[in-house]
């Protein structure tokens, strides 16, 4: 399968450093709902790779310690607390701008600026967690149990540490999402989602990027416990917002072209899930195994977080 264009567009914004600090844990599991995750073998990867380009394969299998993880991604409720207890800056709210899907844009925005060959993602000054949409928007598209979005990567370390937690390596995040299935595409097992009947998550239906016809009932983000539960009782682990992880984005391979794209892609951070902004004609990332990397200071509607917490 052909690598389309990045799922999310790269920031990038040099100038005026964002220096996030790092924050002493005010919070612990205890404070969130949380699913233990057995120990053992856990796998990564897949030995049914569809995106090549990413580096998806071979499956390998690694004992793991059990820890503990958030049964949703980090609310913006939950981001809300941390924002008043801490008084942290975010690195949209600190440059001034974020990006923003332009269906998501209000009909009296103005002139926007796209991004480079992913033009429906517009920069919108006044974007942020609060103000998702841009200025002017907090009161149609908050809400309180949605996944909060616009955090950069820099951001969802500092809610972790604040948490009493940490972001979580790529293989404990494809553990988790397995919810005890084994080398399955979805956290559900095999079953492709499609546009007539089967809605078991948050993604697009319809030609992207100009006809979402919403039929799984979304057509941004979801709250954070919607749909059905995998195995161990994790919500949206695949669909609804991409989640950082605690790595740098790594393609495992020689080839060439896997050299080149990985010296383009220096100092990104590895993202998992997928979003509400997926589909199978586009961008084929909402499996398990499905990966992708963004500048860590990159913001968008469509990227959040989760925790975990060692035992």
């Amino acid at each position: 399968m052909a690598e389309p264009p990045c799922c999310a567009p790269a920031a990038r914004r040099g100038a005026g450093r964002y220096s996030c600090p790092d924050y002493a844990p005010r919070r612990s599991v205890a404070d969130y709902p949380t699913a233990e995750i057995p120990g053992g073998p856990a796998l990564l990867g897949t030995a049914r790779p569809l995106i090549a380009e990413d580096a998806e394969g071979p499956v390998s299998s690694k004992r793991l310690k059990p820890f503990r993880i958030g049964e949703t991604a980090v609310t913006n409720a939950d981001f809300a607390v941390f924002i008043e207890d801490t008084g942290h800056i975010t690195e949209a709210e600190h440059h001034g701008w974020s990006y923003v899907f332009w269906a998501q844009l209000a009909d009296d925005v103005g002139l926007t600026q796209g991004a480079a060959q992913v033009e429906w993602w517009r920069g919108i000054a006044g974007a942020n967690w609060r103000e998702i949409n841009g200025p002017g928007t907090a009161r149609a598209a908050w809400h309180p149990d949605h996944p909060v979005v616009h955090v950069s990567w820099r951001d969802a370390r500092a809610f972790a540490q604040w948490a009493g937690g940490r972001l979580p390596s790529e293989r404990e995040w494809e553990h988790a999402a397995r919810g005890g299935l084994a080398d399955a595409r979805y956290p559900w097992g095999d079953r492709d989602p499609d546009d007539q009947s089967f809605f078991p998550c948050n993604i697009w239906q319809g030609r992207f990027p100009q006809q979402n016809r919403a039929l799984d009932g979304y057509e941004t983000t979801a709250p954070a416990r919607s749909f059905a539960a995998n195995g161990y009782g994790l919500y949206n682990m695949v669909g609804n917002v991409w989640e950082w992880t605690a790595e740098p984005f790594r393609i495992r391979s020689q080839r060439k072209a896997a050299r080149q794209r990985q010296a383009s892609m220096a100092g990104f951070r590895l993202t998992k899930g997928g979003s509400f902004l997926c589909h199978a004609s586009y961008c084929w990332r909402y499996r398990i195994a499905a990966r992708t990397g963004n500048a860590p200071d990159s913001t968008t509607t469509h990227t959040g977080l989760r925790v975990v917490w060692d035992l």
